[in-house]
């Protein structure tokens, strides 16, 4: 597994979408296996694959959810960007608009 913490998705996030480099990062308290979650200010996140075989849900969580939401009772993290490889990071990550309790469904 990939090393991923605060300073990781600064630099990422600094190098990748500079328009979002002010912005404060904090881990997520409650961690799942598959992505590590940081909070981007109050209302985005960013989620990076924990190791290579999580990646395909990069792509899966930036393709259904959008098409799922409008048939759900709660909101759905909206895909925002998709970073790539980098700061020796090698998978893609996204940021979503997650609001404050955002729900997934990987």
């Amino acid at each position: 597994m990939v090393e991923i913490g605060e300073t990781l998705v600064r630099t990422l996030v600094a190098a990748q979408f500079p328009h979002w480099a002010h912005l404060p990062v904090d881990a997520v308290p409650r961690q799942g296996w598959d992505n590590r979650t940081f909070r981007l200010d109050d209302d985005l996140l960013a989620r990076l694959p924990s190791a290579e075989g999580y990646v395909p849900g990069v792509a899966k969580e930036d393709r259904w959810p959008p098409h799922l939401a409008r048939h759900l009772p709660l909101p759905v993290p909206e895909p925002v960007a998709t970073g790539a490889p980098g700061a020796g990071y090698p998978y893609p990550w996204s940021v979503r608009r997650g609001g404050p309790h955002p729900v997934y469904l990987t």
